[in-house]
């Protein structure tokens, strides 16, 4: 269970602002929830910035000079990239730009394998092959032994980075990183692709027309596929490439839109993040970045033909990411204690490296969770992936168990590292060491800028959110309460994989659609009054438009959000073997008409999602914890089952009678209730 967080904009301040700007009544209700409560503050968000003087960067006229002294003395030239969008658009910018000033120039790519950023091997090679000068992009600000090597071979280098740096910069003709400690720069998220972009408008003599109409729409792309906040600088490169993207004259994107269908005012940041983005990063996950690379680069037919190859790679790894959380779903039936654990951990033999990041952001989302994979060579080594919450470091929990990781690294919410095969049982401790270490684990948070009214509803006031675009990191889709609306009709759609319900709201009949779950998953009924969590869009047919909900989440009207998130929470701790007060044991500990109750209730919806059981169950005397403590004995007595993945809880047909009082479970609560340890049971 998600806890909503529900804003509520001062109407005071959106009077006051409504009367001296032209926004919609519904933008500045989200403008002023979300804290931009001035007229200069809405300037500065909408009224698209200039890209600032690109010289602003620490030694970006050192870089131009080194980079210009290698195209005059015709030297080879190699812009060292990544494997990721932001860095295969950073390399194709640069490339290209070079190219077309008549330089001797390559590039370079490492494989996911290789690992990110310059190494000693392709170090090597480069300088085998006759490269003079090393352009990195999108890395190498924390290269240090690299810029020595480098040196020692009688290469320069320039690095063109947007990470974080060390303590100390790498040595080099030019450091250029808007992150840089001494940096002036006005402006400093920028993605690798802005920094790449930023250096060839250098190049340009520091005017950004040219560059802007040749690029934008790489650097766009770029710059929402690594997910840097959507503000300044970077609001107006996505802004620009976006329009340039509609009419981009690049053979590989024009093939690359028409094989998704995209086109005109299909074109946005959203499309671009979801269906563009991870076409490129599939090349870098499944193949060779080059091909992304090369489709961006080449006019030739070829690009087509690769853009092709780029949907086939995602198609991959789409199923690549099936089958691994296939295999946790297996692992989690044959235990599913495991889900207990305040951080999960998965394991298992040669799953696909470029795609464990993602899976474990899936199984974050799905269980409400910290989550690690990691992927078993058949040499004996592995690679995790960690995705996290604020509220939990998993950089720092990293770090407290650095002594069995070979390396890691990363930040608050995602990280990395190798390990020994052989070490994963006593790293899984040490992770559950570190995280009962914590006096509270993070809940999911899903935050409304506002809630619903009848006022917002109209399409004038929706179709008046596209003024918020690009939608991205720093500015996200705006989502809207719905409090207590009457479900008037359920439909199933697409054969039972999306629902549709028909709401009564605000005086208002309106189209609310949840895709990915089916009515039986949804587990709402006509006559339920129920609260949303939406996103707004407008549907047009045959010329008429309307309002849609697209649901992100709902539940039944009624629920107390604080007691059944604390319920929860101490079910789960007893569940799990933590110490638990008697208080809170007597508080989960059901009767025979509790348990008579829940059984019903089950029997009559056949089999329903335990989220939603437990609502339907909610009252004064009957909490979420009791009622998932019955399911948890039923399922223990043989009577009812439980998916652990879906939620969805079944009886047994023709299942024996038990004495549900004689059950383990009940026999442990009971004992704390009395003033027993759990901890001494186990």
């Amino acid at each position: 269970m998600k806890r909503w967080v529900i804003n509520r904009p001062d109407e005071n301040i959106v009077k006051d602002l409504g009367a001296r700007c032209d926004l919609s009544p519904l933008v500045l209700k989200i403008m002023v929830s979300r804290g931009y409560k001035t007229l200069d503050s809405l300037a500065d968000f909408f009224n698209t910035p200039e890209l600032q003087d690109p010289f602003e960067l620490n030694d970006m006229q050192d870089a131009v000079d080194a980079i210009n002294e290698a195209v005059d003395r015709f030297d080879l030239i190699c812009i060292y990239g990544d494997y990721d969008a932001d860095g295969v658009t950073a390399t194709a910018i640069l490339y290209n730009y070079l190219e077309c000033l008549g330089a001797n120039v390559t590039y370079y790519i490492p494989t996911r394998d290789e690992g990110y950023g310059l190494n000693e091997n392709a170090i090597r090679s480069l300088c085998d092959k006759g490269v003079k000068l090393i352009v990195t992009v999108d890395n190498g600000i924390s290269a240090i032994e690299e810029a020595k090597l480098i040196k020692e071979l009688g290469m320069s280098l320039v690095v063109t980075d947007h990470h974080q740096p060390p303590d100390g910069l790498p040595e080099a003709r030019a450091v250029v990183n808007p992150h840089r400690e001494d940096c002036v720069c006005s402006f400093h998220d920028l993605a690798g692709v802005g920094v790449a972009l930023k250096l060839c408008a250098a190049l340009d003599g520091g005017s950004y027309e040219a560059v802007m109409e040749q690029y934008a729409d790489l650097a766009a792309i770029g710059t929402v596929a690594d997910v840097v906040p959507l503000k300044g600088e970077n609001r107006s490169i996505v802004r620009s490439g976006t329009e340039l993207l509609k009419n981009t004259e690049n053979r590989g994107l024009l093939k690359l839109l028409e094989l998704n269908s995209l086109s005109g005012g299909k074109i946005n940041s959203t499309s671009i993040a979801f269906m563009l983005s991870p076409k490129i990063n599939a090349a870098g996950r499944f193949a060779s970045a080059l091909t992304a690379l090369k489709m961006l680069i080449s006019e030739e037919l070829e690009a087509e033909e690769m853009a092709s190859e780029l949907c086939e790679l995602n198609s991959r790894r789409k199923q690549a990411e099936a089958e691994i959380i296939s295999e946790i779903k297996a692992q989690i039936d044959e235990n599913p204690d495991r889900l207990l654990d305040r951080v999960l951990l998965f394991a298992g033999k040669s799953w696909h490296h470029g795609v464990v990041g993602i899976v474990a952001a899936r199984v974050a989302e799905l269980f409400g969770k910290p989550c690690v994979i990691i992927s078993i060579d058949g040499d004996g080594a592995a690679r995790g992936s960690a995705r996290s919450f604020k509220g939990f470091n998993i950089f720092k929990c990293f770090s407290y168990c650095a002594d069995l990781l070979e390396r890691f690294g990363g930040h608050e919410c995602a990280g990395g590292f190798t390990v020994a095969e052989q070490n994963i049982g006593r790293l899984r401790e040490r992770i559950l060491a570190y995280a009962g270490g914590e006096e509270k684990m993070p809940v999911v948070e899903l935050c409304a800028d506002k809630m619903l009214t009848r006022e917002d509803l109209t399409v004038g006031q929706v179709e008046s959110l596209s003024l918020l675009e690009p939608i991205g990191a720093g500015n996200p889709k705006p989502v809207f309460a719905v409090i207590g609306a009457k479900v008037q009709r359920v439909t199933a759609l697409s054969q039972g994989k999306h629902t549709r319900l028909d709401i009564a709201y605000q005086s208002s009949v309106l189209t609310a659609l949840c895709f990915g779950k089916s009515p039986q998953r949804l587990a709402v009924f006509s006559g339920d009054t129920v609260d949303m969590m939406v996103n707004l869009t407008i549907n047009e047919y045959n010329g008429t438009k309307t309002i849609n909900l697209m649901i992100q989440d709902i539940r039944l009207s009624g629920v107390n959000q604080q007691k059944a998130l604390a319920a929860l929470g101490s079910c789960e701790s007893f569940l799990r073997g933590d110490e638990l007060s008697p208080k809170l044991a007597g508080l989960m500990y059901p009767d025979r008409n509790d348990f008579l109750r829940v059984y019903r209730a089950i029997k009559t919806y056949i089999s329903i999602p335990l989220d939603m059981l437990m609502c339907r169950m909610f009252t004064a005397d009957m909490n979420f914890a009791k009622t998932k403590i019955c399911v948890e004995a039923f399922v223990q007595a043989g009577i009812a089952t439980i998916d652990r993945c879906g939620g969805v809880v079944s009886l047994v047909k023709d299942a024996q009678k038990t004495d549900l009082e004689s059950l383990e479970i009940m026999k442990r609560l009971k004992e704390v209730m009395r003033g027993g340890s759990i901890n001494e049971r186990k």
